[in-house]
């Protein structure tokens, strides 16, 4: 009897549910940003070269309310790869709601010559300048030839972005 009157009594404080109140969770995804892979023989139309090409498209995820209010950081990473031999100048515009640029990021790429082409650009956005990511709708790029070697339908290489987001949120 004894036995059973130990074993059925326990030691506990209060519980203090009103903690979870304080709860504040702070995750870091990591996701693909943009990516394309160009080769040499699309930069031409009908055998003619095209020394501008661009396009738009949509960027939603800020609508989602939950992602924009949580949103407190982001670093985008950029990698481009050119083995095509011309040289490139690339721009990304980040576009709010009635396609008016918010922000622009700049590439050149130089031509490639043989040996490994590669041109990375990390891009913080925080404090003042998370407004401006927050607001993009859409994301519009322009990639622009440079003068140089003839291109022809049978040109080899290619020129490869890819790029990645990494989010730092703070859910309370």
């Amino acid at each position: 009897m004894f036995i059973l009157l130990l074993l059925s009594s326990s030691c506990s404080s209060n519980l203090d549910f009103n903690q979870v109140n304080n709860l504040k969770l702070t995750p870091i995804v990591v996701a693909n940003f943009a990516t394309f892979d160009v080769p040499a023989n699309q930069f031409l139309i009908g055998g003619v070269e095209q020394s501008v090409t661009g396009d738009v498209l949509n960027f939603d995820i800020f609508r989602n309310s939950f992602f924009n209010k949580s949103l407190i950081k982001a670093d985008l990473y950029f990698e481009i790869n050119n083995t095509i031999n011309r040289a490139y100048i690339i721009n990304l515009y980040f576009l709010d709601v009635n396609n008016s640029p918010l922000y622009r990021i700049n590439f050149n790429v130089p031509a490639y010559n043989g040996v490994v082409n590669l041109v990375t650009k990390p891009v913080p956005f925080e404090n003042n300048n998370i407004a401006l990511l927050k607001n993009t709708w859409k994301i519009g790029f322009t990639v622009t030839m440079l003068p140089g070697t003839a291109l022809n339908n049978g040109s080899l290489g290619s020129l490869k972005l890819s790029s990645s987001a990494t989010a730092y949120l703070v859910i309370q």
